[in-house]
């Protein structure tokens, strides 16, 4: 099961490959203007190009390929669809957040996180590719969507744009539990990627907590869900 217990001694686990961000930008702070341009791309790259390759390996490219029925191959394609359309959720959500972050910090710390949902997405692409399948056709939607939610949400302050991504990443971690359960057993290779995802979902989560996040309002969570709900049972077909 999913949890946000990640800490590795005193100090928050971030996994060695999200190191990409910091790359580009310990040089200098991004201005509001930079903010807005890497965002810009960040969509453009998310909802207009193939993911293509990711920056890590697929978890699931050692594994080989099974026989799956009809029935089988089209039901896994549809969670991994949905899968597929809850990481480009993801991606505007962290860009929306960190566009508008206050500490820079935090900011750094959303984008590394970005920098992994990006991978998701590249390995949810690729195993859509092999089931035969495409992404969700409101990719553009979902991004828009997650996206405003992100920066209003950021406006009010860090620790709410925090407290919004832990809570987020936990109904995440929930949704990737009841997919694996839903996955047939033989998808080893669907499994596989759903299972990574679920995990550094989870630190995410936990790393939002450590950074400060504030505890949401009931019925803001269940808002979430209830959006969450309309999202998944259109992605599974369209």
């Amino acid at each position: 099961m999913c949890s946000f217990a990640t800490k590795k001694g005193s100090e928050v686990y971030r996994p060695a490959a999200t190191v990409r961000y910091n790359q580009i930008v310990t040089n200098r702070e991004l201005s509001p203007i930079d903010r807005l341009l890497a965002s810009a791309n960040n969509a453009l790259r998310t909802v207009a190009a193939p993911a293509g390759r990711s920056a890590r390996g697929n978890p699931a490219a050692a594994i080989e390929e099974t026989d799956l029925n009809s029935s089988q191959k089209s039901h896994a394609a549809g969670l991994m669809r949905i899968n597929h359309a809850g990481e480009v959720a993801a991606q505007a959500l962290y860009q929306g957040h960190a566009t508008v972050a206050r500490d820079k910090e935090i900011g750094q710390q959303m984008q590394r996180a970005a920098d992994d949902e990006f991978d998701h997405l590249a390995w949810c692409e690729q195993r859509l590719e092999e089931l035969g399948e495409q992404p969700s056709r409101l990719s553009p939607f979902w991004y828009a969507g997650a996206y405003a939610i992100g920066a209003v949400s950021g406006i009010l302050g860090d620790k709410w744009s925090l407290g919004f991504i832990a809570e987020t990443e936990r109904q995440v971690c929930a949704h990737l539990d009841h997919h694996l359960d839903e996955l047939p057993e033989n998808d080893a290779k669907s499994r596989a990627i759903v299972e990574k995802m679920r995990d550094e979902e989870a630190e995410h989560g936990e790393n939002a907590i450590e950074a400060g996040a504030a505890e949401l309002p009931e019925p803001v969570k269940r808002l979430m869900e209830m959006t969450a709900k309309v999202m998944t049972r259109t992605a599974y077909w369209v």
